[in-house]
C-alpha cells in the first residue's frame, strides 16, 4: 500500500498493490499498520456505501466536532470525481481543494481526515461509491459547503448536477464559518 502525499498535508492517496493472475484480482484495501506507519491512528466504526447515476453530485460534506469523521473511500464499481476541501481555519491551504479520479480500474482510495469538507460527482452510471468513518453519523453535527462556491473553482466534470436539497443549500465559503 503506498501512500502519496497530496498538496495538502494530512490528505493522502492511497495505491494499494494488486496482485492479478487469470483468476482475478487480490488487494488490501485496508490495513491498520499502514496507516499507523503515517502517524494515521484511524478508528473506524462505520462503513458507508452508495449507488449513484452517472451525473450525480454529493457534497461537500462534513461533521462538526466532536462527531467529526475521517473517511477512506474508494470505487467499488464505475469512477467518481472525488474532492476534499481544507476547512481546517488554521491550515495554509484553507479554502483549497484535491480532486482525483477514483474509479474501479485504478482502484486508488482517498484518505480525507477530520478538517476537510468531502464531495464526489459520478461519472458512470451504477456508480459504486464505499468509505470508511471514524465517527458515526450525527445529524446534527453535519454540514454542507456549496458545491458550486466561485471562492473554491471545483470543475465537478459535469455539466447539470443531480444533487439532493441538502445540497442545493450549501452554505457559500465566503459566509462559511469553519468548526475545525
Amino acid at each position: 500500500m503506498e501512500f502519496i502525499e497530496t498538496a495538502i498535508k494530512d490528505l493522502f492517496v492511497i495505491q494499494p498493490k494488486v496482485f492479478e493472475d487469470d483468476r482475478g484480482y487480490f488487494f488490501e484495501s485496508y490495513t491498520q499498520r499502514s496507516f499507523l506507519e503515517k502517524n494515521i491512528a484511524a478508528n473506524f466504526v462505520q462503513d458507508n456505501q452508495s449507488l449513484s447515476q452517472k451525473g450525480v453530485l454529493r457534497g461537500l460534506h462534513f461533521q462538526a466536532p466532536p462527531f467529526a469523521q475521517g473517511k477512506l473511500v474508494r470505487v467499488l464499481k464505475g469512477a467518481v470525481l472525488d474532492v476534499a476541501v481544507d476547512i481546517r481555519k488554521n491550515s495554509p491551504t484553507y479554502g483549497k481543494h484535491v480532486a482525483i479520479e477514483l474509479n474501479e480500474k485504478n482502484r486508488t482510495m482517498l484518505w480525507v481526515p477530520e478538517g476537510f469538507a468531502h464531495g464526489f460527482s459520478t461519472l458512470e452510471d451504477n456508480t459504486i461509491f464505499v468509505y470508511k468513518c471514524t465517527n458515526y453519523y450525527n445529524k446534527a453535527s453535519e454540514g454542507c459547503v456549496s458545491y458550486c462556491d466561485k471562492d473554491l473553482q471545483i470543475d465537478w466534470k459535469t455539466d447539470k448536477p443531480q444533487l439532493s436539497q441538502k445540497d442545493l443549500e450549501g452554505t457559500p465559503f465566503r459566509d462559511f464559518v469553519s468548526p475545525f
